[in-house]
């Protein structure tokens, strides 16, 4: 089975925030694919985040549509999209339908920094269940 990517986005107040919590988290992320959207995928990088990041358009040059197309092609494992409450942007209906085609794929989707630490610790418990559970068949 080929391994999901996770997508990160994060608009541009909360870029430091992501890049942050993906650094804190690298024992973790390493050895994970990210898919990131165009700014967010260099931030992510030159922030020193040990990690494969493919990279996507900008959000705002079609960046959106390419992660809803891997959300429904069931290439994406979840979701990290630290958004800025303060804003809108004027590719809100693509954001939309990102977040609509996630909902329909039942992808989580975290969109702070502390839902995302649940999601994360929610994966790694079910990484460890499937882990064992690998182990009773075997045996």
């Amino acid at each position: 089975m080929i391994p999901k990517s996770i997508a990160v986005i994060a608009h541009n107040k909360m870029k430091p925030v992501l890049t942050s919590f993906l650094k804190e988290r690298e024992e973790w992320v390493w050895g994970k694919k990210l898919l990131a959207t165009g700014l967010t995928a260099d931030f992510v990088e030159q922030g020193g985040v040990k990690v494969n990041v493919e990279h996507l358009n900008p959000g705002k040059e079609g960046g959106y549509s390419q992660l809803r197309s891997a959300v429904e092609m069931d290439q994406v494992e979840m979701v990290l999209f630290f958004r800025d409450p303060e804003i809108e942007q004027d590719y809100e209906d693509e954001i939309v339908a990102f977040v609509k085609a996630c909902n329909r794929k039942n992808i989580p989707l975290a969109t702070n920094p502390a839902s995302a630490e649940l999601l994360i610790l929610g994966l790694i418990k079910k990484e460890a269940a499937e882990k064992v559970r690998n182990r009773t068949i075997v045996e």
